[in-house]
């Protein structure tokens, strides 16, 4: 049971840096203000980072991983690039960005409690990317 979800617990994990990663890629062009810029590409570097380690723990336990959901992802581009179309200001980035960490946050707190017989690694590794996501959503917030 705890191996079973511990690597259900990091494939979710691997699936939400992903998807993190790949909205803040498609915003990251069209950001105007240096400070934002900044926070996001901080936010990119550390899920980067985090996903390194859970790569190592997927390989450990001979997994390939997940990939975020096809239509989940499709649906935030469409949401991304028609809203940016409208208006490519750092408020509508800041709106989309935050919405985003907020799913974020909330999905993988659900996943952390339906996995709960997962290993501390992995719900420390769980924990810490919801900690990027809740610090990346506070900071966008000056500039809803």
């Amino acid at each position: 049971m705890i191996e079973q979800d511990t690597i259900k617990l990091l494939r979710e994990c691997d699936a939400g840096i992903q998807m993190g990663v790949s909205s803040i890629d498609d915003v990251l062009d069209y950001v105007s203000d240096k400070q934002m810029k900044a926070y996001l590409a901080d936010c990119k570097q550390a899920h980067n980072q985090l996903d390194q380690e859970l790569q190592e723990l997927l390989d450990r336990y001979g997994d390939e991983g997940k990939a975020p959901n096809p239509m989940a992802k499709g649906m935030s581009w469409i949401k991304t690039t028609v809203k940016l179309k409208l208006d490519e200001s750092d408020a509508t980035i800041a709106d989309l960005m935050t919405d985003g960490c907020d799913m974020g946050v909330k999905s993988l707190s659900r996943y952390l409690n339906q996995y709960a017989a997962a290993d501390e690694t992995s719900k420390d590794i769980c924990k810490r990317l919801i900690a990027l996501e809740e610090k990346l959503g506070v900071q966008l917030r000056g500039y809803l």
